[in-house]
């Protein structure tokens, strides 16, 4: 897939040590706090970790603990976040509710006791049988988008800016429109489907029914998705369950039991390639479309285009 999704080199990750450990962090995410454990901090996807923390406190996810870089130890230490409190939510009650569905809960057994025997049965592939991670640990497709639109209403209209760029009030309307327009279209291939219909990108293809082998419906819409305050961008974001061809099924004896489609299990590999390395694409989409907003007798004719930018990875928790 050279050139349709690119890997991207991350910012070496490190902890900042200082005492004393710190076993949560409380972040305050645009003014909602949250109080998360090291373990769950740990195992966020790279890319909402680099969200997270841009430039302040970076974690590594080889430090035996977290630390608390601040110089008074006594009072608790709160990191300001600049990202939608509703998305890290999101991202929270996924990852837990995966977790608790493979490893169990204190009431439910989960899925990784009744693999356990297929570590060491495994044929061997890209890994040897005993260090294939996806039979131990479970997978998930992280997929995200940011989109930054911009509004191009039809010539001699009184929407405009001025010699300084700023926006008159009916250009910041006519931007909030077009935002409210975009926000609600949440097919998540739409816009990729449209871009290789028009440059017949194989490339783009292959990248689509890869997602689709391995956990993604081609209707599938994005599990959040929220216009960014202040600003002409979109962020979204779909979390899925890799298909690893691991089936839990129940015998007509009641007895449970596990198979493994190995030729599934080879296309689930692939995207381990994007474990803890996060990949990119970007591309323009340029629509047009009949926006009417209110006090208007009809609808103009108005062009979009957008920057979308996806970042793939896979989080194994």
């Amino acid at each position: 897939m050279a050139g349709v999704i690119t890997q991207v080199s991350q910012t070496p990750v490190q902890a900042n040590i200082h005492p004393p450990l710190l076993t949560r962090l409380t972040l305050d995410l645009r003014g909602i706090r949250f109080s998360v454990d090291r373990e769950t901090i740990m195992n966020l996807p790279e890319s909402v970790l680099l969200c997270l923390f841009p430039n302040g406190l970076v974690l590594s996810r080889q430090a035996t603990s977290l630390t608390d870089p601040g110089e008074n130890a006594e009072e608790e230490e709160v990191y300001g976040v600049d990202f939608d409190p509703d998305c890290f939510s999101f991202v929270l009650q996924f990852f837990r509710s995966a977790s608790d569905t493979f490893y169990g809960t204190e009431t439910s057994p989960g899925l990784y006791h009744a693999q356990l025997h297929l570590i060491d049965v495994s044929p061997s592939s890209d890994f040897a049988p005993n260090q294939n991670p996806l039979l131990s640990k479970q997978a998930i497709i992280v997929l995200r988008e940011e989109l930054e639109y911009f509004s191009i209403p039809p010539k001699g209209e009184n929407s405009s800016t001025d010699a300084n760029g700023i926006a008159n009030q009916s250009m910041l309307d006519l931007k909030r429109d077009c935002g409210k327009y975009l926000l609600e279209k949440r097919s998540i291939f739409t816009a990729l489907q449209r871009n290789v219909n028009k440059e017949n990108n194989i490339a783009e293809q292959h990248l689509i029914d890869m997602l689709c082998m391995s956990g993604f419906d081609r209707e599938d819409e994005w599990g959040f998705r929220a216009l960014e305050p202040s600003r002409c961008c979109i962020s979204s974001i779909a979390l899925v369950l890799l298909k690893t061809g691991i089936v839990h099924h129940t015998a007509a004896s009641s007895e449970k039991q596990v198979t493994i489609d190995y030729n599934q299990m080879a296309t689930a590999q692939k995207l381990l390639l994007f474990w803890r390395k996060p990949a990119r694409k970007c591309w323009w989409d340029g629509i047009e479309i009949e926006l009417q907003q209110a006090g208007e007798n009809a609808p103009r004719d108005i062009k979009l285009w957008a920057r979308r930018v996806w970042t793939l990875e896979l989080s194994l928790v």
